[in-house]
C-alpha cells in the first residue's frame, strides 16, 4: 500500500496554488500602474540617446562644422556625404552636409568623432515621414534641427562630459 503525502493532499484540496495567483493578481491589480498615457506622457530619455541627428551652432551664431570629414569617413553605413570650400578667412566650411537618414544606423559614431561637437544625435525619436525624399537630410534642415533642440543637445553633452 502505497504513503499517502499529506502535505501535497492538503494543498491540492485547498486549492493552494490557484489562491496563490489569485492573491498575485490582486496585488497587481491594486499596485500603481507603470504604462504611459504617450502621447501625452513621455518617459524619461537617457543624455546619451541617439535620436534624429542635428548640427551645432556657436553662441555666436557661426556653424561649428570645420569640414574635417572625420564624420563621414567613420560612418560605417556611408550615408554622410560633406562639400567643403576654404572661406576668405582661410578656414574651411561645408557647403554641403547630407546624411541619408534611410542609411542610418544610428550608430553614433558621426558624434564621437567629431572634434568640435558640431554633428550630434539629439534627444528628437518622434520623426517620421510618409516618403523616402524626407528623409534626406540636407545642411539646412540639420541646422535647423541643432537650432531647435540646442538647450537639450547642450544640456546632455554636459552630462556625459564625465564619461566622454
Amino acid at each position: 500500500m502505497a504513503s499517502i503525502d499529506w502535505q501535497r493532499a492538503t494543498r491540492y484540496f485547498l486549492m493552494m496554488d490557484f489562491l496563490k495567483g489569485f492573491a498575485l493578481g490582486l496585488r497587481y491589480f491594486v499596485a500603481p500602474k507603470s504604462t504611459l498615457n504617450y502621447p501625452h506622457e513621455k518617459g524619461p530619455l537617457s543624455p546619451r540617446f541617439r535620436g534624429e541627428h542635428a548640427l551645432r551652432r556657436y553662441a555666436n551664431g557661426e556653424e561649428r562644422c570645420i569640414a574635417c570629414k572625420l564624420c563621414e569617413a567613420i560612418c560605417p553605413a556611408q550615408a554622410i556625404t560633406i562639400d567643403a570650400e576654404p572661406r576668405e578667412d582661410g578656414s574651411r566650411r561645408t557647403t554641403r552636409y547630407d546624411i541619408d537618414m534611410t542609411k542610418c544606423i544610428y550608430c553614433g559614431f558621426c558624434q564621437e568623432a567629431c572634434p568640435v561637437d558640431a554633428i550630434v544625435e539629439g534627444p528628437n525619436f518622434e520623426f517620421a515621414a510618409e516618403t523616402r525624399e524626407e528623409l534626406f537630410y540636407d545642411k539646412q534642415k540639420l541646422l535647423d534641427n541643432g537650432d531647435r533642440w540646442e538647450a537639450q543637445i547642450a544640456r546632455n553633452i554636459e552630462l556625459d562630459a564625465p564619461y566622454r
